[in-house]
């Protein structure tokens, strides 16, 4: 029982405030991890593309090119990707959980 626990409904109408930017910042780091797979898909569309006759080894080169720029979002030097962004969220639900677990006990 939540009221039991000494929780009550203006605590939780008060957190969503705070959930609101906790989901619009997890939102907007999905779209950079998106954005970073999909500039990995770059080089083999390219290189996928028939540009004519005799463009083989300028096409390899543009396409060098574009694996070593390494292209991406980058959030403080790493390379952001939606796999990293969903292993982060679901370690801060995690400890989310325990924390209401906790806290719902005492």
């Amino acid at each position: 029982d939540v009221v039991g626990s000494g929780l009550s409904c203006r605590s939780a109408v008060g957190a969503l405030p705070a959930l609101t930017v906790v989901g619009a910042v997890l939102y907007l780091l999905l779209l950079g991890g998106t954005i970073s797979d999909k500039c990995a898909r770059v080089p083999a569309l390219i290189n996928a593309v028939n540009f004519g006759p005799d463009t083989n080894a300028a096409r390899q080169e543009v396409v060098h090119y574009i694996i070593s720029s390494a292209a991406g979002f980058y959030v403080f030097g790493i390379r952001l990707t939606v796999a990293m962004v969903l292993k982060f969220a679901y370690g801060w639900c995690v400890v989310a959980v325990g924390v209401v677990s906790r806290v719902v006990t005492m």
